[in-house]
């Protein structure tokens, strides 16, 4: 049995999935969800997104809720998506959910960060013809390094935001009362938006909980924690459960 003890933070279905695979690992954690997903309205603009999805050269799928909702809208327009187009999605989990509708998918072998991503050949050779197109789809806000780095690589980039993230309403002191009745000796976030949510709910109670580990997805996410004062940053290279357990094995185990 395992020492640690995480707080989870991701929206409530994958905090369930992580916490299940955690177990079978001997270790224990308790979900807090940061974030809760709300779909938005389709616009008259993003119909006609949707509607001429074959001029983009690339789509890059972000999550799994951005997967899920793009499917489902897909689904409305495009009864067989066009052909010859490279999709890409930042991590396996989000990819196969395109994969098992037919897509031609491609996500990094290794790391599930915009990185890791951003430095795929395929997506080099997606953006390999004259003015090319790529359209991303996220959730409000999200990801804008992706759009930033395709654009200065010469390509015109639409983005397509299906749905929101925000902090549900907990009530004042909940987080750190969870830290200690369940005596928990490590945190995890899974976004920029997640760390975010977590200093937010944490208010005055944060200059205490910034001396526990806090495992992050990426460098980037890792720069703002270390920004607020976070002083035992652990950077996963990846927001999924596999660089999580990764992660977990090389950071030294919390006495019990």
């Amino acid at each position: 049995m395992s020492n640690w003890r995480l707080l989870l933070t991701r929206p409530a279905e994958e905090c369930a999935t992580t916490a299940a695979m955690l177990a079978e690992y001997g270790i224990q954690s308790v979900s807090l969800p940061l974030l809760a997903i709300e779909p938005l309205v389709e616009t008259p603009e993003q119909r006609a997104i949707l509607l001429e999805l074959n001029r983009y050269a690339a789509v890059v799928v972000v999550s799994k809720p951005a997967a899920r909702l793009a499917l489902e809208r897909l689904g409305r327009y495009w009864p067989q998506p066009p052909q010859q187009q490279a999709w890409f999605s930042v991590g396996a989990a989000t990819g196969t959910i395109l994969q098992q509708h037919g897509l031609d998918v491609s996500w990094p072998a290794v790391g599930d960060d915009s990185e890791a991503l951003l430095a795929l050949p395929q997506l080099a050779e997606a953006l390999g013809v004259p003015e090319p197109k790529v359209l991303i789809i996220r959730g409000e806000g999200g990801r804008e390094h992706i759009a930033e780095t395709l654009r200065c690589r010469g390509a015109q980039v639409d983005c397509l935001e299906l749905y929101r993230r925000y902090l549900p309403d907990y009530p004042s002191g909940t987080l750190f009362k969870t830290l200690r009745s369940e005596r928990l000796n490590a945190l995890v976030v899974s976004s920029g938006q997640g760390l975010l949510s977590l200093r937010e709910l944490a208010a005055a109670d944060w200059r205490e909980m910034v001396e526990l580990p806090l495992f992050v997805p990426s460098p980037r996410v890792a720069e703002m924690a270390a920004q607020m004062g976070a002083k035992r940053i652990v950077d996963c290279r990846g927001a999924g459960t596999a660089a999580l357990l990764a992660a977990l094995r090389e950071y030294p185990e919390p006495a019990s």
